[in-house]
This record gives C-alpha cells, sequence and structure tokens, in this order.
C-alpha cells in the first residue's frame, strides 16, 4: 500500500504510526501542502477532497480522512476492540479528536510552526488556546483513571489523540499542568515499534 502524507503533520503521523506498531509494509510519497501539491489533476483523482493522509491499496482503492485510515488499519488487531461497547468507546474519543481537539491544538500549531505565526493570523492562534486545553482537560480527567483513553492498554484511539497531543506545545499548549497526559506520553513513547514524528 501507499501512504501520501507530510511527515510533520499529526494527522500523517498517526497513520506512520499505527503501521509502524503494526509492522505493516507501505511507500511513503511526500506531499508538499504547501506548495499545492494536494491541488494536482492527479492527487484529486485519488482524493476530491484534497487532503492527506491519503492510503492507496494494493488494487488502486484509495481511503482518506486519517481516522477512517486508522480504522482500516486496526481492524482485526489488538488497537481495536472486541467488545461491543468498548469499539464505541474508541469512536467516542476518535469522533472527540476531530471535533473538540484538533481543530484547536492542530490549528494553532499550523499556524506557528508550519506559517511562523503571521501578525495577521495572531488573533486566530490566540483564540484557539482556550479550546485546545477544554480538551487536553478532558483526556486529563480521564487518563487519571485509566492508563489509555479507553482502557488499561493502548488502542487506536490513543494514537489518535497523540499525534497532536505530544506536539502541542508547538502550538503554545504547555503540558506540564496535565502531569496525567505526560506520563500517557511516555507510556506511548516505549511501546515495542514505536516511530517517533520526524
Amino acid at each position: 500500500m501507499i501512504i501520501y502524507g507530510d511527515v510533520q503533520s499529526g494527522n500523517c503521523y498517526k497513520v506512520l504510526l499505527t503501521a509502524a506498531l503494526l509492522r505493516l509494509d507501505y511507500e511513503w510519497i511526500p506531499v508538499d501542502i504547501l506548495g499545492g501539491e494536494t491541488h494536482t489533476g492527479e492527487f484529486l483523482a485519488r482524493n476530491p477532497n484534497g487532503k492527506i493522509p491519503l492510503l492507496e491499496l494494493d488494487d488502486g482503492r484509495c481511503l482518506s480522512e486519517s481516522n477512517a485510515i486508522l480504522g482500516y488499519l486496526v481492524a482485526g488487531t489488538p488497537l481495536w476492540r472486541e467488545d461491543r461497547f468498548a469499539q464505541a468507546k474508541v469512536m467516542q474519543w476518535m469522533f472527540f479528536e476531530q471535533y473538540s481537539h484538533e481543530p484547536y491544538i492542530a490549528v494553532a500549531r499550523f499556524i506557528a510552526r508550519y506559517l511562523g505565526l503571521p501578525e495577521a493570523r495572531r488573533a486566530e492562534y490566540e483564540a484557539k488556546q482556550a479550546g485546545g486545553h477544554r480538551a487536553l482537560g478532558v483526556m486529563e480527567q480521564q487518563l487519571q483513571i485509566s492508563d489509555y483513553l479507553v482502557d488499561d492498554r493502548l488502542s487506536v484511539a490513543d494514537i489518535a489523540l497523540y499525534g497532536y497531543t505530544h506536539v502541542a506545545g508547538e502550538g503554545g499548549f504547555d503540558l506540564s499542568g496535565y502531569p496525567a497526559i505526560q506520563a500517557w506520553i511516555g507510556r506511548i513513547q516505549t511501546q515495542q515499534n514505536y516511530l517517533p514524528m520526524a
């Protein structure tokens, strides 16, 4: 299979980390989003939404949206869950990541890291801080109860949230006030076959 993406993107990194943990073989094709490579005719033929990451299977079928790709990769592995309620909890956290976490933490990081925090976007950057800390507070509360987000072992929900949480500082979010999150980050980083962000 082929993974198209940007190694600095948390959404792409989630896919790479999952593939590493599961020891999956893939070809990596870097895509320059700031250079407009997601809007070429060739790329849009694979993903009309013009976004990365993008997974292309051996038979040519393509799958976009990072958490959908994660769901495809982890099906039938220990990173998924067999229990129906636990499956729903995994999905709950993955929806939380996309709607309550990523729009704040990832966007603030993008403005700071990718764009260099231009003055024209400083107000937007600052406006993301409160929502990001709310999301981190929700995670901290859960991680004070269990070692991982769903139960006491790693699941794809943890990978989905880890992608941007462990680099939240690059978006202005100080994690020193979140000891349970820091401990959780440490647990993920000691997983066998762990792959750090490039």
